[in-house]
């Protein structure tokens, strides 16, 4: 399972990078960023399916 982040979709609001800042990080503006960039371990996959259920704009899916 790997991280997929719709920027566009993205407005800021660090729930991510709160939640899980060894996955996510932000830019100059506050959108978010993706640390990593492949296959998820079992921690990684817990703290990314926390950010993405927190994600008011539902710009993080995990997937394949």
């Amino acid at each position: 399972m790997k991280i997929h982040l719709d920027t566009a979709k993205c407005q800021g609001h660090g729930r991510c990078y709160s939640l899980a800042p060894d996955l996510f990080d932000c830019d100059d503006l506050g959108t978010a960023v993706v640390l990593v960039t492949g296959e998820l371990d079992d921690e990684q996959l817990k703290k990314a399916n926390l950010a993405a259920g927190n994600c008011p704009e539902f710009a993080i899916v995990i997937g394949d």
